[in-house]
């Protein structure tokens, strides 16, 4: 069975489940029932298909769908697989297929870090895979701490549109590259190519053309359209007032170029925050307010959402993306609109 097939139906079930699961977690929270099983619910119905797929690849066979080597399959966990996946990588470096699945993976998981490297050998291995090419400058901008798209993320994404005027992805990102870049008229004139691609009506094309209004009323040019324009470029801004502590017991663990980052986030979107503030660690306590000049793009922003995900790290490397031994602390999913100062306490270790 080819690799294809099992990224495909892995990924489609995956999918399949989660458009089926989510009605439910929505109408189990109205309900009052606990978070933390629709959340599990969730992370099964969406990883263990793509575990499935990938466990498949690696140590399955035809016979084993007759029952042969049954026990072992069920014993490997996503890890494992994965780990198994590099291995594989490692003997076979020309499997472009096994290189997206694990840069497809990698993003699913929340590392960037490791999902642009695997992008990076399919592109190695495919200099024209569009699909890549989004990839690595998605990922590359994650991992930046001011989550810029330029330099050669700026470059593949324009190679990818040229080569598919499609990509909506694509599209979409170099957008927020101009915009972030003040080039306000370019990337009006950038999402008005995308535009033609989202169904009319949809919640995703009314984004695009809020975001279109925002970037012609900066260029200084007209909106793109009347009422829902200037309601775009009029909004009032959000924030939140974060009150950040750390525990007695980690304040040993603080070394010399420590970098706090106080963020908030999409409690079920994109990884990237919706503001975040940078600060120095050795400050705390400290309190900062996170608003709608904090975002990271556009559309991304604080008065996007009506609940957000709030949280502190003591980054050690600097880095914004989270490792191991890094210093966290959250106050959970609050609303956007709350008065009460969000307080935090880092108190755990990543």
């Amino acid at each position: 069975m080819k690799i294809a097939f099992i990224v495909v139906a892995a990924l489609m079930v995956a999918l399949a489940l989660a458009a089926l699961l989510l009605p439910l977690i929505r109408q189990g929270r109205r309900s009052g029932h606990s978070r933390g099983v629709f959340v599990l619910s969730l992370a099964i119905a969406l990883i263990l298909p793509l575990g499935a797929g990938m466990l498949y690849l690696l140590v399955g066979t035809p016979a084993a769908l007759n029952g042969v080597s049954a026990q072992s399959q069920a014993s490997i966990s996503l890890p494992q697989a994965i780990a198994e996946l590099r291995d594989h990588l490692a003997q076979q470096p020309d499997d472009r297929q096994g290189w997206m699945l694990l840069a497809q993976t990698s993003a699913m998981l929340q590392q960037p870090g490791d999902a642009r490297d695997a992008y990076d050998h399919v592109l190695k291995l495919d200099a024209n895979n569009a699909e890549a090419m989004v990839g690595w400058a998605e990922n590359d901008s994650m991992l930046r701490a001011d989550h810029m798209i330029e330099g050669r993320a700026r470059d593949l994404l324009q190679r990818a549109v040229q080569l598919h005027p499609d990509n909506q992805r694509g599209l979409w990102l170099l957008g927020i590259s101009d915009f972030q870049h003040g080039d306000y008229r370019t990337a009006a004139a950038t999402w008005r190519l995308l535009q033609p691609q989202l169904e009319p009506g949809s919640n995703v094309a009314k984004s695009v053309a809020e975001q279109i209004a925002v970037a012609d009323a900066r260029a200084g040019g007209a909106p793109a359209s009347t009422a829902s324009s200037a309601a775009a470029a009029t909004a009032p801004s959000a924030s939140l007032q974060v009150e950040v502590t750390l525990s007695p017991q980690l304040k040993d663990k603080l070394t010399s170029g420590d970098v706090l980052y106080v963020y908030a986030r999409a409690p079920n979107g994109p990884p990237m925050p919706l503001a975040v503030a940078r600060l120095d660690p050795v400050k705390l306590p400290a309190t900062v307010t996170l608003n709608d000049a904090m975002a990271m793009a556009p559309t991304l922003k604080l008065s996007s959402a009506a609940q957000v995900f709030v949280g502190a790290r003591i980054s050690h490397d600097g880095q914004p993306t989270a490792q191991s031994g890094d210093l966290e602390g959250d106050a959970g999913v609050v609303a956007v609109d709350r008065k009460a100062p969000v307080k935090i306490t880092i108190d755990r270790v990543h």
